[in-house]
């Protein structure tokens, strides 16, 4: 496997050996590898205001999803920590919406959005205002399909067209959004018309949610995947080696490949021997 620094004066990738950057194809997925997270977190960083200045070229806001879990602590450390990349976030400019969002009340430890606040929105100076849209909580505590049903819908109401950035995480079992593998949870991936839809079964708790479905992806200008640590060891080589067609992250790797990056870590991608793409 050919080792490789990024060099961003270039713009491109220059090939090395002993160097913190793997940069490697898989068809048309582009995936980073780094072996120091504080360089991954700021490549990561340089990703997503790139992705940003494009945008507002084109458009006065910038259009991005958050997923929950590890990923809104790698967001604080390239947005908020990073000293380098914070000034150059137009947080006004911002639209943040959440990829997938857990039915709980927004200030349940267990919230996405409430994680995000905690973590990226209470950590900028108090000047600052981005404008953020999270699922209305007022029925969480109905706990019934009609309800669960409605917070989906109304959700789908308030995204846009398509999202410039959508911010991705990658479970140990190979879940991204709430678009969980096996059988019982093929209806999410099947779904053509809603956007965003009702999970009633997750297998992790809580296990009422709320995600974006296959369309939305596919609209969406970039797809970006987060992985990181040993838990991800074992689903990094079934996706990147075995391609195993059952997970929803292989599933969009082949459907949308050409606008998706995966930003790793050695230790996450320790067991995948592909060598050539």
């Amino acid at each position: 496997m050919t080792i490789y620094k990024e060099e961003r004066s270039r713009g491109w990738l220059e090939a090395e050996h002993r160097q913190l950057t793997r940069s490697i194809w898989f068809s048309m997925v582009a995936v980073r590898v780094f072996s120091e997270r504080a360089t991954l977190t700021h490549q990561l960083g340089e990703f997503i205001v790139k992705k940003q200045d494009e945008a507002l070229l084109k458009n006065p806001y910038f259009k991005v999803s958050v997923s929950g879990g590890s990923l809104i602590n790698a967001l604080h450390d390239c947005l908020v920590a990073d000293k380098q990349l914070a000034p150059r976030v137009e947080w006004s400019k911002w639209q943040v919406y959440f990829s997938d969002e857990r039915i709980v009340p927004l200030t349940h430890d267990d919230s996405n959005y409430g994680t995000f606040k905690k973590d990226v929105l209470d950590k900028l100076p108090s000047a600052v205002q981005v404008n953020v849209h999270h699922m209305d909580d007022s029925l969480v505590l109905n706990g019934d399909a009609q309800s669960n049903n409605k917070i989906a819908a109304e959700y789908e109401q308030i995204l846009p067209e398509s999202l410039d950035l959508v911010l991705l995480g990658c479970g140990p079992d190979g879940h991204t959004c709430s678009l969980f593998p096996g059988e019982k949870h093929k209806y999410l991936l099947r779904e053509t018309t809603k956007r965003v839809a009702w999970c009633h079964d997750s297998p992790k708790p809580p296990s009422d949610r709320i995600t974006f479905t296959l369309p939305v992806l596919k609209e969406a200008g970039a797809l970006c995947f987060v992985a990181e640590g040993s838990s991800k060891q074992d689903i990094m080589h079934d996706i990147f080696d075995l391609k195993n067609d059952q997970l929803p992250t292989v599933l969009i790797n082949k459907l949308y490949g050409g606008k998706t990056s995966w930003f790793v870590n050695d230790e996450a991608f320790v067991k995948v021997q592909t060598k050539t793409f």
